[in-house]
């Protein structure tokens, strides 16, 4: 395997684009990433992008681990979404135990992967023991490592509290051959991710493979990226997908345009109405990525020179991520019309996008109610903590 360093991975993203894409009509009608490609990702280095340097990974910052995913998107979104879902996974290395963390991302072909947050865990001696089964796990069929966040139930059946008094929830890690796993995922968009289901009945973790993720008192890697939550991280790289989409789609637009006439009318690369639109779609599609880029910028400057980010800068994070996501949306539809009925053609790849970009749409990182929870943040600040400060 290539040792990935943080500035080459943009590099190899580019480089495997051509074969994503030969790959990506079998990648959808499997539903599955081909073996090629898997290979390849690894080979490369891609999954350990967050993975600390003390693992052999690249600790990147976010404005790298975005263009990577970016890059891969414009080839396939399915791809793209399974390398950024196991590329935060991998966050979780930081809170493990050392040995533990060597165990499980010890190799080059180590990737973990998890679904929902559900279901309990009951202290035993050693460690835990659980029966349960958890849903939407995308990249869990490259997956050689499995986790869950659960609950804990203590031996007396009382549940474990946080020093705020809400539940505390532990992120376990297990071998993927130690679940059963359920073929479920059969869906309009973004198809290829497997994003199945899986079980596991009466299985026992032990201590060290439970970590309290996103908890910043238990971090055992100190670097500024692991200041940032594995949930910012999801939603700034799902945003950068959807970015890749839209630019591909976008773009593929522009070429049909450049040569697409219809009978009786202009060609499209000299109507008036096409040019404007193209024009602002263009437009809207750099501001967006401008917008979250800067917000991603201003939060790693923090860190970097703090070693913190302030809730306010979460929340203009998650406020970023997710009006990235709609926006993207909003150009691969203008993208989708404008083509006309060349888009509904399976060879032209206009309606996987369309597709593929409206089930990321639906994820919980591009959720309405995230809007409701930066206003109501925006309201309890005070004027100075508001708006870019860089």
């Amino acid at each position: 395997m290539n040792k990935p360093t943080a500035l080459g991975l943009i590099d190899r993203a580019k480089t495997l684009a051509p074969l994503i894409t030969r790959e990506a009509d079998e990648i959808e009608r499997t539903r599955r990433l081909t073996q090629p490609v898997v290979s390849a990702l690894i080979e490369n280095g891609l999954y350990r992008s967050l993975l600390p340097q003390s693992l052999g990974g690249a600790e990147a910052p976010p404005e790298v681990f975005m263009q990577m995913l970016e890059e891969i998107a414009k080839a396939d979104a399915s791809t793209a979404w399974c390398l950024g879902q196991c590329s935060v996974c991998a966050m979780t290395a930081a809170y493990l135990d050392a040995d533990a963390a060597r165990e499980i991302f010890g190799q080059p072909n180590d990737i973990l992967a998890w679904g929902a947050i559900a279901n309990e865990v009951h202290v035993v001696p050693g460690g835990y023991r659980i029966t349960a089964r958890w849903d939407f796990a995308s990249g869990s069929r490259q997956a050689n490592w499995l986790g869950a966040h659960v609950q804990v139930v203590e031996a007396d059946g009382t549940k474990r509290l946080k020093p705020n008094g809400t539940p505390e929830i532990r992120t376990i890690v297990f071998p993927a051959t130690s679940a059963t796993m359920y073929d479920v995922w059969d869906v309009i968009g973004l198809s290829g991710t497997g994003t199945d289901s899986y079980s596991v009945d009466d299985l026992f973790i032990p201590e060290k493979h439970a970590a309290l993720r996103d908890d910043f008192t238990a971090l055992r890697e100190k670097g500024p990226l692991y200041g940032i939550t594995t949930y910012s991280m999801f939603g700034l790289g799902f945003a950068a997908i959807s970015l890749g989409v839209a630019r591909a789609t976008l773009d593929a637009a522009i070429d049909l345009a450049r040569g697409k006439a219809t009978v009786g009318l202009k060609a499209m690369r000299e109507n008036n109405a096409v040019q404007g639109l193209i024009g602002r779609t263009e437009g809207n599609l750099r501001a967006a990525r401008a917008y979250l880029y800067a917000t991603a910028a201003e939060a790693w400057h923090d860190l970097t020179n703090t070693g913190k980010i302030s809730e306010e800068r979460r929340a203009a994070l998650r406020l970023a991520s997710t009006w990235t996501i709609h926006q993207s949306a909003a150009v691969v539809d203008t993208a989708y019309h404008m083509a006309g009925a060349t888009a509904v053609f399976k060879a032209n790849k206009f309606e996987r996008r369309f597709r593929d970009m409206h089930a990321i749409a639906q994820q919980i990182q591009a959720r309405d109610t995230h809007y409701e929870d930066v206003g109501r943040s925006i309201l309890t600040a005070s004027p100075v903590a508001r708006g870019p400060t860089t």
